[in-house]
């Protein structure tokens, strides 16, 4: 059975940082492009960073210069830095495949406080 199970998430003011991890299990990933998606209450769920099988990296523009994605296969493991937070990075972080499987984890939650 397939597990994403995402950790690191919680309050800090802006300018703040955090590490966010990502532990999948059930299957090996490191075939797979991970992203880190999020969602703020009342939008649509979006992918805020990815990361090739091969180390290659893409941001959207609102996280760029900002977030960090890295992956550790031996461990099934994707993360993300965060710095520099704003409050409109405050949402539910999720990691997925990208593009994403059906499948998704509870997520863990980023409040950035003004």
């Amino acid at each position: 059975q397939v597990q994403l199970v995402e950790s690191g998430g919680g309050l800090v003011p802006a300018g703040g940082s955090l590490r966010l991890s990502c532990a999948a299990s059930g299957r090996r990933f490191s075939i797979n492009a991970m992203g880190w998606y999020r969602q703020a209450p009342g939008n649509e769920r979006e992918l805020v960073a990815s990361i090739t099988s091969g180390g290659g990296t893409n941001y959207a523009d609102s996280v760029k210069g900002r977030f960090t994605i890295s992956r550790d296969n031996a461990k099934n493991t994707v993360y993300l830095r965060m710095s520099s937070l704003k409050p409109e990075d405050t949402a539910v972080y999720y990691c997925n495949t990208d593009p994403p499987m059906r499948y998704w984890g509870q997520g863990t939650q980023v409040t950035v406080s003004s």
